[in-house]
């Protein structure tokens, strides 16, 4: 009976997680130009380093892995830069990005403490709200039948993108707990099944896949490495640290366990090496899924040995191509509903960060202003700086890296006088500073 009782538990951790590690991959891939085949693959390979990567973050050792009851998934966050880093480089631009990225997290976790000073609320919800603006665009024409289709707007596709988009907001406003939780997993399948009703669902990728295949490191080519992708990759590690130390922090109270320095030290090396499996298997960049965290609260089970059936069950699921085929089904404008509740949900995640922000103060507000708007402006007009010399192109010639640096600048200017760079010392439980003179 526990063992059952155990197993539910990982099902619902996966469902729970199910939609974005899927989805994911289907946007980034979509946006690639991917083939049926290597669209299969790459949202297989995402299932299984999902399950390395929690299972890797779960196994407490001296070396990494925080210990606690976390899953974790693809982050949303790097959605966009990817998409902007393919098109401006090539798909092995995005691997060498991730893979410099997931290195400078392990290498730099014991002093991230440092970093985090240089990105307070201000910072990384000004990031966060550039890109779910840029996103918002993406679902847009996904609702209509995706940039360049030949029914782009025709009232099939706007029937189903927002009958899609109007399900979720029923099923999230009328139903609580788990239901609630996978609500945007649950929008995806029934509009595939009305898809498939008016016939626009093809199974012969399914047919063709195998059932079994075995993972293939630099599946789409040996990685490249571009100073800007790199930046634009580490910004979002970055800011995806940040939101896990979050999650580590809440999931310490709710299983009474004090999180130590050290303790978070090894949860960011933990995540450092699942962003380098990400990019040697060309997958993604990982972090700690904070929805998970409301079914460890839920349930009240905090267990690890969930956790671990959670990562087995989603190492078993990449292997077989054929259950990654059939998420291949979902039509573009289905997918183009879910997608607007996603990537706005990415915006206003960005505005909650900056509601923590005083802005009273005018200063907060120009930091704001002129960082999104830079942010923004950069990503509408990427030509603005294109007569300035190739060194310095390097750093504003994206969006997000010129929007972030224009926010890291300003907040030093306005802000920099009580930002000290020194690590606070911490009592032994490690969980409140000491209180200096």
């Amino acid at each position: 009976m526990k063992k059952t009782k155990t197993f539910s538990l990982g099902i619902q951790h996966v469902l729970a997680m199910y939609a974005g590690a899927v989805i994911v991959p289907l946007i980034v891939g979509g946006a690639l130009k991917l083939s049926p085949d290597q669209l299969a693959y790459l949202v297989a390979i995402d299932l299984l380093t999902c399950g390395i990567a929690t299972l890797l973050q779960v196994w407490k050792n001296q070396f990494f892995g925080v210990g606690l009851p976390v899953v974790l998934g693809c982050t949303f966050t790097a959605v966009g830069p990817m998409i902007a880093i393919g098109g401006q480089y090539g798909i092995s631009a995005i691997y060498g990005s991730i893979i410099a990225a997931g290195l400078f997290v392990v290498v730099f976790a014991g002093a991230f403490g440092k970093i985090l000073k240089l990105f307070p609320p201000i910072v990384t919800g000004s990031v966060v709200t550039i890109i779910g603006i840029t996103l918002i665009p993406v679902a847009i024409k996904d609702m209509a039948g995706g940039a360049g289709s030949s029914d782009f707007g025709s009232a099939q596709n706007l029937f189903l993108s927002f009958g899609v988009l109007t399900f979720i907001l029923i099923t999230y406003r009328f139903s609580k707990g788990f239901i609630r939780s996978v609500s945007i997993l649950l929008g995806l399948i029934a509009g595939t099944i009305v898809a498939s009703f008016i016939g626009l669902i093809d199974f012969a990728s399914v047919k063709e896949a195998s059932w079994v295949h075995m993972p293939k490191p630099f599946y789409f080519g040996m990685p490249t490495f571009e100073f800007s992708a790199i930046l634009t990759m580490i910004l979002v590690a970055i800011v995806s640290l940040i939101e896990s130390t979050g999650v580590f922090m809440a999931l310490g109270k709710i299983c009474d366990r004090d999180l130590t320095p050290k303790d978070l030290t090894k949860g960011y090396r933990g995540e450092g090496i699942a962003i380098i499996l990400g990019g040697i298997f060309n997958a993604f960049p990982y972090t700690t899924y904070s929805q998970n965290v409301g079914l460890v609260q839920l349930s009240g089970v905090k267990t690890k040995q969930v956790i671990y059936v959670a990562g087995g069950m989603l190492v078993f699921l990449g292997l077989m191509p054929k259950v990654a085929a059939l998420t291949t089904l979902i039509p573009t404008p289905v997918m183009g509903g879910a997608m607007v509740a996603m990537f706005g949900m990415v915006f206003a995640s960005g505005i909650k960060m900056l509601s923590e922000v005083n802005l009273a103060k005018q200063e907060n507000l120009l930091i704001i202003a002129c960082s999104v708007g830079m942010g923004l402006g950069v990503t509408v007009e990427p030509e603005l700086f294109s007569k300035l010399p190739d060194g310095i192109q390097i750093l504003t010639e994206n969006g997000i890296v010129s929007g972030s640096l224009m926010a890291i600048i300003l907040n030093l200017l306005f802000n920099g006088k009580g930002i000290s760079l020194k690590l606070p010392a911490y009592s032994r439980k490690g969980n409140e500073p000491v209180k200096t003179n």
